[in-house]
């Protein structure tokens, strides 16, 4: 979200923006030495070498280090590590408690699919393809430069490259080549604009080469950075950083499937979700109070449209301070009896957690202090800035204690007996995100001027009939008081940054749109606890925030999934949490691009629970956009409509269309849910990413490299919305392939070219099942997930050209953590011969109830099968009908 109206906010914009000027250098790059490599050690597996600088120090944006070390280690079959880092090992690194290294095999470089040469002089190196010789990465473009603030590393790359990746961006997801710069800076971004620096920090590219295959490279390194790509003097990609070191992870693929499971090797496999957390959720910052968000309820139940899960915005909040309820809007019985009667319909309830704590009068406030958690300057005063209530503190995710308070005030706050009782959490704001322009010298009295918070919506009587009648009333919050400061012991250690940097200007100045990189977040001069720095960590605050998050949710649950949505990311964050795509508006543009955002997360950044705000946040939304979105949102792994305070209400029983629109697609979704639980499962355990680009089922026809308007959903499910405002019209793409329509079941024979669909109304969107594919869903669609597992499956199976077909099915109980029962069952069918093997551990009364193969005649439809499949054994049959 994103405070409106801020008159300071304009002037802070323009003074640390786009103007913000790179200092006069005595010297220019082309004038540094690169360095030397020496001492070279080679021991199979791990090759050491010692690097000097190889001349005069250039200095042009701090002070270049002399001394360096150079690490490569053949990983796997298909991973190369290189690392070079100062050789005192003060430069910052990521830590490994923040980002777990992969295990390493230390294989024999003959079993490598890579290999690396070098030059010692000026020291250079590139990683090749061992079977075809094909140079995947080459140094030697221009000098390595390694300076206290300062990082260059360039690459050649083939003429007009397709590269996909680099970080959270609504730019095409085909990335462009010429005068190019992603820049890494994590920020509160609303509006979510084109060619800025965003919410999340991922600095993985895929570089596809058709039939040559796709590698990917990785840089594990958190620093703000700008990553530029262009074709003056040959094509290459550079990385441009504020420090860290070269710290890259090669992936082999050949695949674009395969390097994306090779990377969550490196990142880790992401959570598993709870099978309820893939129903619709609702939101809406603004309901006014709880009768509000009851009526929301109600309505949808009246519409007849499913609601999984209902959601509140900082609206619950006491002045928007965390860990409050609003003694009048808000009051704790009341909305006690809202999730019971949520509970009770088998439905859900989440609300949102920020990291900015109140100063004001808060419990929260008081219980941070004593234990000393909140960051602060090196005098032992709290770093503030101004969020929702006003001045508030931020906690420090690097402290030992950070954690038991976050499950202190989650335990009390969220107790199920006594609080909240949530299922999930939904995290906002953690960037960390400030209102306060740098260098925010009041916070008291910007927040005072700038009327924050804002005020509320006048209080609805309560008198009035609610939406669960029987509400009790008259709850009041106890106020807490303020307790006093312990300055904080800052330590020295291993690779936590080098001293007498400047944390607020250095000289190399990133992209980012804020200006200024300690604008409007944390000031990036604030040493953690341990010994880092803002400046080197900022890009992991919200990734770190996430995690204590899920801790305190698991603490609150033990042993249940957390589902945890986070708006601020960086490598590795989809190991615990899901994430929607921030601010968006309510435009077709936002609608289209969203398309590519997902399948960044999902495929590329492994984070598949991923989702954009549907029918669009900011701004006002139509009936037309709202019904197309409400159905392509239906195929987002999360699927949540939401808008902003001031848009118009966007609830999907608004409109008939949209009404419409949504009763159709989620019976779709909901019959396909375990389906996708299915592919959910799979990248948990393997990597292999349940949304799919064209390109990765179809890597060498180069029409699909470029697709960004059309998704696989799964490996089969081929989703191809409608994408311009008021049309009935849409041209897709079909592969030289066998389609089906997933609608009549009428076989369509793809020829690698566009097909022009027309006719299609605001109530359906277009989807084809892929051929060879065999697909399990309900046979029935339900009102809220737990029904839904109560129906029995039917499958349909899609045959590809030759006859041949196969798909999967998982089964657990959708919840736990550790599942001792469940099944894992694969189809295949040749020819009419069907056989379902697998493991069959999970205990259900559910069946399969038919068996249809498309492209048949249905009318008259006859069953193929002579009874129901119980899901409990392997079972074989010739059916009747063969292709």
């Amino acid at each position: 979200m994103f405070l409106k109206g801020f008159t300071l906010l304009g002037l802070a914009l323009a003074t640390y923006g786009r103007g913000f000027s790179v200092r006069r250098q005595s010297q220019s790059l082309e004038d540094c030495p690169g360095y030397a490599a020496s001492n070279v050690q080679d021991d199979g597996s791990k090759i050491t070498a010692d690097l000097t600088l190889a001349g005069a120090a250039c200095n042009v944006y701090g002070e270049d280090i002399s001394n360096l070390k150079l690490e490569v280690v053949y990983q796997t079959e298909s991973r190369l590590h290189v690392k070079i880092y100062d050789a005192d090992e003060q430069v910052y690194q990521v830590p490994e408690d923040v980002f777990p290294r992969p295990v390493s095999k230390d294989i024999d470089p003959s079993d490598s699919a890579l290999e690396i040469t070098w030059v010692e002089k000026p020291f250079s190196f590139a990683i090749r393809r061992r079977d075809s010789n094909e140079t995947l990465f080459d140094t030697s473009a221009a000098s390595f430069i390694f300076e206290s603030q300062y990082l260059r590393l360039r690459t050649s790359l083939p003429e007009a490259p397709h590269l996909y990746g680099l970080g959270e961006h609504t730019d095409p997801f085909h990335l462009n080549t010429t005068n190019y710069t992603r820049t890494q800076w994590n920020r509160d971004a609303y509006g979510t604009p084109e060619g800025r620096n965003l919410y999340g920090h991922h600095a993985i590219y895929f570089d596809h080469r058709g039939a040559n295959g796709t590698n990917g490279v990785f840089l594990l390194n958190s620093n703000g950075m700008d990553i530029k790509i262009d074709d003056t003097d040959g094509q290459f990609l550079e990385y441009n950083t504020l420090g860290g070191i070269v710290d890259l992870y090669f992936f082999a693929g050949p695949t674009p499937k395969e390097v994306s499971a090779q990377y969550a090797e490196v990142a880790g496999f992401s959570a598993m979700q709870p099978y309820w957390g893939l129903g619709f959720h609702q939101c809406k910052y603004g309901y006014r109070d709880v009768f509000h968000v009851a009526e929301v309820v109600a309505n949808y139940s009246v519409a007849n449209i499913p609601l999984e899960t209902m959601w509140t915005d900082i609206d619950y909040m006491y002045l928007r301070k965390v860990f409050t309820l609003d003694p009048e809007r808000f009051q704790l019985p009341l909305v006690r009896q809202l999730v019971d009667h949520l509970h009770a319909h088998q439905q859900h309830y989440v609300v949102m957690v920020d990291p900015a704590v109140s100063t004001r009068d808060n419990d929260a406030y008081s219980k941070g202090v004593e234990a000393n958690i909140f960051h602060q300057y090196e005098n032992g005063s709290l770093f503030q800035g101004v969020v929702w209530p006003g001045p508030t503190v931020f906690p420090d995710w690097f402290h030992p204690d950070t954690q038991k308070y976050w499950d202190d005030q989650f335990l009390r706050f969220f107790d199920a007996e006594t609080g909240v009782d949530i299922d999930a959490l939904w995290i906002d704001m953690n960037e960390a995100a400030n209102f306060c322009p740098f260098p925010c010298a009041d916070p008291d009295g910007f927040a005072d001027e700038a009327g924050n918070p804002p005020d509320p919506p006048p209080v609805r009587n309560n008198s009035a009939r609610p939406a669960i009648p029987g509400f009790p009333q008259n709850f009041q919050p106890t106020i807490p008081t303020r307790r006093s400061l312990t300055r904080r012991q800052y330590e020295t250690g291993k690779a936590i940054g080098l001293p007498g940097r400047d944390l607020l200007n250095p000289k190399y100045t990133i992209g980012n749109l804020a200006g200024s990189i300690s604008n409007l977040t944390v000031r990036t001069d604030i040493i953690n606890y341990g010994g880092s720095a803002q400046y080197d960590t900022h890009n992991l605050y919200g990734s770190m925030m996430s995690v204590a998050s899920r801790n305190a949710l698991l603490a609150r649950r033990p042993g249940r999934r957390p589902l945890v949505i986070t708006r601020s990311t960086f490598a590795g964050a989809g190991a615990h949490v899901g994430k929607w795509l921030g601010d968006n508006l309510s435009q077709w543009d936002h609608y289209r691009i969203s398309i590519a955002q997902m399948l960044e997360f999902a495929a590329l950044y492994q984070v598949p629970m991923v989702g954009a705000d549907v029918c669009g946040f900011g701004g006002n939304t139509t009936e037309t956009l709202c019904a197309r979105w409400s159905m392509l949102g239906a195929f987002y792994p999360f699927f949540r409509n939401h808008a902003q305070n001031d848009a118009v209400f966007q609830e999907f029983y608004q409109w008939p269309t949209v009404a419409e629109a949504a009763r159709n697609t989620i019976a779709i979704r909901y019959r396909l849910l375990d389906y996708i639980y299915t592919h959910f499962h799979r990248q948990s355990t393997t990597g292999v990413p349940l949304l799919n680009p064209l390109y990765f089922l179809y890597p060498e026809d180069s029409n699909t490299f470029t697709i960004d308007l059309q998704f696989f959903w799964g490996d089969d499910i081929l989703v191809s919305p409608v994408t311009e405002e008021n049309s009935t019209a849409v041209s897709i793409y079909l592969p030289n392939d066998t389609f089906y329509d997933f609608y009549t079941h009428e076989k369509v024979e793809g020829t690698g070219s566009y097909v022009n669909l027309t006719d299609v109304p605001f109530t359906k969107i277009p989807l084809h099942v892929r051929g060879g594919s065999i697909i399990a869903l309900r046979a029935e669609s339900a009102n809220t997930t737990t029904e839904l597992r109560k129906q029995d499956f039917v499958l349909w199976i899609a045959p590809n050209a030759t006859g041949h077909a196969s798909g999967s099915l998982y089964l657990d109980e959708g919840d736990a953590i550790e599942q001792p029962e469940t099944s894992e069952i694969q189809f295949t069918y040749d020819n009419g011969s069907f056989k379902m093997t697998g493991s069959f551990g999970y205990p259900t009364d559910n069946v399969i109830a038919d068996i249809t193969i498309l492209g048949q005649p249905q009318a008259p439809k006859v069953s193929l099968l002579q009874e129901a499949i119980p899901l409990t054994e392997e079972w074989s049959r010739d059916l009747d009908v063969k292709c």
